[in-house]
């Protein structure tokens, strides 16, 4: 069976036991607060970017903004997330984020005063700065997580880890399209402000933790290749981080839906945050569904179908002329896109040491993160050179062959069984 029925810890079945922690739950709280605000954040851009520019090209450029600079930085971040206070690199990000959140909400303020130029280019300017933010929050985050619960209860802080931040991630989506749609751009960059005080606020309530001492002599270079070497050298890693790179490099149609909502199935900004929502509601029953009932057997070959399964659904999507056909494409990529989320983290968690958690996540963050910034570019350029219908259906046949390669490429994914690697016990 692919799904254990229990989550075993402490010897007993308890599948609250890393909620019972409270800087656990504080955690949970900053993780939910900045993506639901990091997810709004780049729903109103994207809208209000192609109101104003009426440009696809300008969709795809808005993710490679973000993505160029984290890319650039990341390594050097997972340095220092092994390296200084974890919480506290946290704290300046999430400040740097709510400084960043109130200039969107002045220049939305100010929009019609002035001109288009200096619009677009103030909006591209700030989503820089929450590019270098990303950069340092996602190995810091990454890193805190297994010095907040006990040994034993990582497995189970994982699962609710990943279920929430899906959750988030794609009802922040959802709730960005709807606030948009329903009340405009001032509202929208509001509501993602005191998101990002909420989140400041939850951060400093988790108790400080050093990280582990380093080394004398050990330069940032050294340990930087020695992340690199560990990643590269993980089979189990390195194929997961790749799978899920070239899935949502060419999987990603999300970064198209003002088009396919103003265009195709002329919708407007309504049914625009509709359609934002429908991978939240496939997320969440996922998420829930994974909390209660782990990973079993069969994880790899439940992996790479679940892929599969994104790629044919992103197919579907492109060629759907139905609103209501549109959403349910929708929202089964967003349950099928949790199973791997969740199946990659347990991966990386598990399998990379603690002191080294900064810089391996460094290196997914440069593979994963910011290949949905680089997959809305590609998306966004494909889409003016192709036109939009034929590159959604290029991106999910691409995925397809993709998960193809990487399954005759790598029989070890094949067999992959958390219940042998020891992540959960046997199904009972």
């Amino acid at each position: 069976m692919f799904f254990s029925k229990k989550i075993k810890t402490n010897g007993e079945t308890d599948a609250y036991a890393a909620l019972r922690v409270p800087d656990y739950r504080r955690f949970l709280g900053m993780r939910i607060f900045s993506t639901l605000s990091i997810q709004i954040m780049s729903v109103a851009v994207g809208w209000q970017v192609y109101e104003i520019t009426n440009s696809k090209l300008a969709l795809g450029l808005i993710g490679l903004t973000e993505a160029i600079p984290a890319i650039g930085i990341s390594l050097y971040a997972g340095h220092l997330a092994d390296k200084l206070n974890r919480r506290n690199i946290l704290v300046g990000c999430i400040t740097t984020m709510l400084f960043c959140s109130l200039a969107l909400l002045g220049l939305a303020f100010f929009r019609n005063d002035l001109p288009k130029d200096l619009l677009v280019g103030g909006i591209f300017s700030v989503i820089f700065l929450t590019g270098i933010a990303r950069g340092f929050f996602s190995p810091a985050n990454f890193s805190l997580l297994p010095q907040l619960v006990p040994r034993e209860n990582l497995s189970n802080a994982i699962a609710w880890n990943s279920s929430s931040w899906e959750i988030s991630s794609i009802s922040g989506l959802g709730l960005g399209g709807l606030i948009y749609g329903f009340f405009g751009v001032e509202i929208t960059y509001f509501v993602m402000t005191l998101l990002c005080l909420g989140s400041l606020f939850t951060v400093l309530r988790i108790a400080s933790r050093p990280a582990e001492p380093i080394l004398d002599g050990e330069t940032a270079m050294v340990r930087i290749r020695e992340g690199l070497r560990f990643v590269f050298s993980n089979k189990f890693i390195i194929t997961t981080i790749t799978l899920d790179l070239f899935a949502v490099l060419f999987g990603g149609a999300v970064a198209l839906l003002p088009v396919f909502a103003k265009d195709i199935l002329h919708v407007g900004p309504s049914g625009f945050g509709i359609l934002r929502a429908a991978m939240a509601v496939g997320a969440i029953s996922m998420a829930l569904f994974l909390a209660k009932y782990p990973l079993g057997r069969g994880a790899g070959k439940l992996l790479l179908g679940c892929v599969a399964g994104f790629g044919i659904c992103m197919i579907g999507f492109g060629l759907s002329k139905i609103f209501w056909l549109s959403f349910a494409f929708l929202m089964v990529a967003g349950m099928l896109d949790e199973v791997s989320v969740y199946i990659r983290q347990n991966l990386v968690q598990h399998l990379t040491p603690d002191n080294m958690k900064g810089r391996v996540s460094s290196v997914s963050t440069i593979f994963i993160t910011s290949s949905n910034e680089i997959g809305a570019f590609e998306s966004g350029l494909a889409a003016s050179l192709m036109g939009t219908v034929p590159s959604v259906i290029f991106g999910g046949a691409m995925t397809l062959v993709v998960v193809a390669a990487v399954a005759w490429r790598s029989p070890e994914l094949r067999k992959l069984d958390f219940s042998r690697l020891g992540f959960h016990h046997k199904d009972t």
